[in-house]
């Protein structure tokens, strides 16, 4: 059994989680194989080898901001209680009246990254209102941001936009998730000569061929792919499996699997 590290994954309070895998499930047009609560995400990992998770969730108006960071955060501290290696991400919106005193703050509360998911909060990448963060962001914490959408209405987070952002911040630590463009993987190349991104394989194998999986992951380097089940959307067996059928050696296997991540958060 390998031992994995769960790059991605999203949890919500049990009283509201049911309406916001419903909300989910009407947003991508799929259907989730999970609940979206945490304490089924941690008997699933402890079922498959799983060493600990990264915990973020979406603030889709900057009111709630504050309130997810509190909620990731607890989760992350009963997560590590419970034996995991887990770590959690910020949320933030784009209207958020002052990024660095909530940066501050998350830091403060153990969080150790930005989670933005340009297409759900209705905000480019590279949307001015977002600068300030990055610039705060720079050489201090990582930003993971959703990648990709084939949909017209949905092009908030193109990756013409993350390269423009690498460029006017070249020292900014990023993530780009479902390897580099969920459903617009054409467009993934753009990203692979950039320093300083990483890719997962959220929502992103279960849609593609392994065959076509093993060509992006190896464009993009199997160095800095990490292994996601975007939880609630998938549970771990299915990508498992699904990792397992693409062409790797080994090495490329245990490295994404769960080195890259260790790498990518600092965890010893």
């Amino acid at each position: 059994m390998y031992r994995i590290f769960d790059i991605h994954t999203h949890t919500y309070p049990p009283v509201i989680a049911q309406k916001a895998v419903t909300n989910l499930n009407a947003f991508y047009e799929f259907v989730s194989e999970g609940q979206g609560i945490y304490d089924e995400l941690e008997a699933e990992w402890k079922k498959h080898g799983g060493v600990g998770m990264l915990l973020f969730s979406v603030a889709t108006n900057p009111h709630q901001v504050q309130k997810v960071n509190d909620g990731i955060a607890a989760l992350v501290k009963h997560s590590k209680e419970n034996g995991f290696l887990t770590r959690g991400f910020a949320g933030m919106h784009q209207d958020f009246p002052d990024f660095e005193a909530e940066i501050d703050r998350a830091e403060q509360i153990g969080l150790q990254g930005v989670k933005i998911h340009p297409d759900i909060q209705g905000v480019d990448i590279d949307d001015p209102r977002l600068l300030r963060l990055y610039e705060i962001l720079e050489g201090r914490m990582p930003v993971y941001f959703h990648m990709g959408d084939n949909r017209p209405q949905y092009r908030f987070s193109e990756t013409d936009k993350l390269v423009r952002v690498k460029k006017m911040f070249p020292k900014l630590e990023v993530v780009a998730a479902h390897l580099g463009g969920y459903k617009a993987w054409e467009e993934a190349h753009k990203l692979a000569d950039l320093d300083g991104i990483w890719f997962d394989t959220s929502s992103a194998i279960w849609a593609i061929t392994p065959e076509y999986a093993g060509e992006l992951i190896h464009m993009l380097g199997t160095e800095r792919v990490m292994f996601g089940t975007d939880y609630p959307v998938m549970l771990p067996e299915h990508e498992i499996e699904r990792l397992l059928a693409i062409d790797l050696t080994e090495k490329e296997r245990e490295d994404i699997f769960c080195n890259n991540a260790l790498r990518f958060l600092h965890i010893n």
